[in-house]
């Protein structure tokens, strides 16, 4: 059974940072797409960040320049950096495949708020 596991979210002040965890069982995060989404309320997830098996990595025009995604495969864990936290971050944060194929987590929230 596939699960991922958030964390590292909180109450962060407008241009401060935050790193977010995605631990994964039952999936080897080197051999899927993965992927950050975030969910603000009343909207539907989005897609933040992508990193593809070769490494390739994609982001939403919205994170371009203030987040980094990144892997550690002997963790099995993804992650993602973000800098220069805008009010417009707050959302709670998921990881999945690229392809959304497996049950969502429990996500971390993220609150940018002075």
């Amino acid at each position: 059974q596939v699960q991922f596991v958030e964390s590292g979210g909180g109450l962060v002040q407008p241009g401060g940072s935050l790193r977010l965890s995605c631990a994964a069982s039952g999936i080897s995060l080197n051999t899927a797409a993965m992927a950050w989404y975030r969910q603000a309320p009343g909207k539907q997830r989005e897609l933040v960040a992508t990193m593809y098996v070769g490494g390739s990595i994609g982001y939403a025009n919205s994170v371009k320049g203030r987040f980094t995604i990144s892997r550690d495969n002997a963790k099995n864990t993804l992650y993602l950096q973000m800098n220069s936290l805008k009010p417009e971050d707050t959302a709670v944060y998921y990881c999945n495949t690229r392809s959304s194929a497996y049950s969502w987590g429990q996500g971390t929230q993220v609150t940018v708020s002075s």
